[in-house]
């Protein structure tokens, strides 16, 4: 199943990473704005017809956007870089077995290979591999803190920290069970542990652990909103969480169908359901504003 709301969620990741200024530099991006950089997803957008779908073979759900360019990661080893205004392939590049999840850090593509337990690091303006670098055990998720990559190792129940610049292990650190998301909130890494229900989060700069937080079965999926916490859990028929990132206090839970993925656009959360369809939630109170049925492709 592909789900053409995925594409929205990263093209609004690109647009963070051009106002931040670490979009790569042959981006037309914008350079200047007095707007809340939180709402930016409602004020400058791509030039992409919503509608359109692009073949991928074997796409596993691992997805980045650098700006002016969408990579996908394919199960049979690959990603394929796609041009985000019209879809052009422009080039497909071998990576670890079994690549999950992406993560691009201003200047390079990080992939997680889960069957190789390995990273693989791709520059962004070629796809030229620049290194692959040993991980723990099943590696699923990746994020970036703006000069660390952070691992999460799925059948280790841990999570490694990598110096970007030469793929070095600066550390790993103990979460829960079964660590298969991890956001950045500025300053913390949070990890979702979907076999212990909980979310973990750990100081950026050290790897301590600040605190463990109990959400409902099988959390999946986060997301930062500028304050709070996202949490994304299937169990149950599902729900999304909202924790303050501050101190990890459950600020409500919101009942939504087989949540997969999520992404904040500025002022809402969209979530990707497991049933063919979107939920976008107001993030201020976590009302349900709409939900967008899509088909299986």
């Amino acid at each position: 199943m592909r789900n053409p709301v995925q594409c929205i969620a990263v093209v609004l990741m690109g647009l963070a990473i051009g106002i931040a200024g670490t979009r790569p530099a042959q981006a037309q991006f914008v350079v200047s704005s007095t707007f809340n950089p939180l709402q930016l997803a409602t004020l400058h957008w791509e030039a992409v017809n919503s509608t359109t779908q692009f073949e991928v073979n074997f796409p596993s759900g691992g997805l980045a956007c650098d700006g002016p360019h969408l990579w996908i990661a394919s199960h049979n080893g690959t990603v394929t870089e796609l041009q985000t205004n019209d879809g052009t392939v422009l080039g497909t590049f071998n990576v670890g077995i079994l690549p999950a999840r992406i993560a691009f850090d201003g200047t390079a593509i990080w992939v997680a290979n889960s069957g190789s337990n390995t990273v693989t690091k791709l520059a962004a303006s070629n796809g030229a591999t620049l290194g692959t670098f040993p991980v723990g055990r099943v590696p699923i998720a990746v994020v970036s803190d703006g000069a660390n990559l952070w691992v999460t190792n799925s059948e280790d129940n841990t999570v490694t920290k990598l110096e970007e610049s030469n793929g070095a292990t600066l550390g790993t650190f103990a979460v829960g069970t079964k660590p298969v998301a991890v956001a950045f909130d500025g300053a913390n890494l949070w990890v979702a542990n979907a076999v212990s229900n909980n979310v973990t989060k750990l100081e950026a700069s050290n790897g301590k652990v600040l605190g463990t937080f109990t959400v409902a079965g099988g959390p999946s999926a986060l997301a930062f909103d500028g304050a709070n916490i996202w949490v994304a859990s299937s169990g149950f028929g599902g729900t999304v969480t909202k924790l303050r990132a501050s101190d990890g206090t459950t600020l409500g839970i919101f009942t939504v169908n087989d949540p997969r993925a999520m992404v904040f656009d500025g002022a809402n959360i969209w979530v990707a359901n497991g049933l063919n369809s979107v939920t976008k939630l107001q993030a201020s109170n976590g009302q349900h504003l709409h939900i967008c049925r899509g088909k299986r492709i």
